[in-house]
């Protein structure tokens, strides 16, 4: 079932296009402020934003500003041709102008759910982290963060399982495998190091942790 955020700070439109969702069968989280809607972002793993621009704090600019890799169909009525431009280069996929006609809101909704429906085996994603396999590219937060390709390799498998550990053992023979160099051997040394580069590099973004050692085991991602 796909997830959608309203962020809507006028409750009857909220009302409205809630009641719309859940008889499409569509599961629903609501957000009446930007700064909620954020949280929200943060702790759910969502799959489109139905985004209002005037918001009681953080406005829908912002959010569209702030917010990677979720389709975004803003719902407004502030919608000059200016406005819609500044908005499709900033970062949303899509707009509807208020007033809006129920049907023509859904077929926009299927729209961009089928467009990242295409794309998601080419992103593994984990809260704010998001690793892009097309590219080899990781962000937080917007962030992008350069990996080298023995760096890439280990974030890669701890985001395919982000629930379990992944073994030294494990880490250390796809490492190997991938290696081009035939005259060098990664051990769990180097591959400390390489964990240790991944964790500052991240660092530099966010003060966060993402990776969790398991001591005599190996790694994963904090819950």
């Amino acid at each position: 079932m796909k997830k959608i955020l309203i962020v809507e700070d006028d409750k009857d439109i909220h009302s409205l296009i809630k009641s719309i969702l859940k008889k499409e069968n569509y599961e629903v989280i609501s957000a009446y402020s930007g700064t909620e809607a954020l949280l929200l972002i943060e702790h759910n793993n969502i799959d489109l934003i139905l985004l209002d621009l005037m918001l009681p704090g953080i406005n829908g600019e912002e959010i569209v500003e702030k917010v990677k890799n979720i389709p975004i169909i803003v719902i407004s009525a502030k919608m000059s041709s200016e406005d819609k431009v500044n908005l499709l280069i900033g970062g949303a996929n899509d707009y509807i102008t208020k007033p809006f006609d129920t049907n023509e809101l859904l077929a926009r909704i299927k729209v961009q759910l089928r467009m990242n429906t295409k794309n998601e085996n080419k992103k593994l994603k984990y809260k704010d982290m998001i690793l892009d396999r097309s590219t080899r590219l990781l962000y937080i937060n917007k962030e992008k963060i350069s990996l080298t390709k023995i760096e890439y390799t280990i974030l890669e498998q701890l985001l395919l399982k982000p629930k379990e550990i992944v073994t030294k053992t494990r880490l250390i023979n796809l490492i190997n495998e991938n290696n081009t160099i035939e005259t060098k051997i990664y051990d769990e040394n180097t591959l400390k190091v390489h964990i240790s580069n991944i964790r500052k590099k991240i660092r530099n973004i966010t003060n966060k942790e993402y990776i969790e050692s398991i001591w005599g085991i190996g790694y994963k991602l904090y819950d």
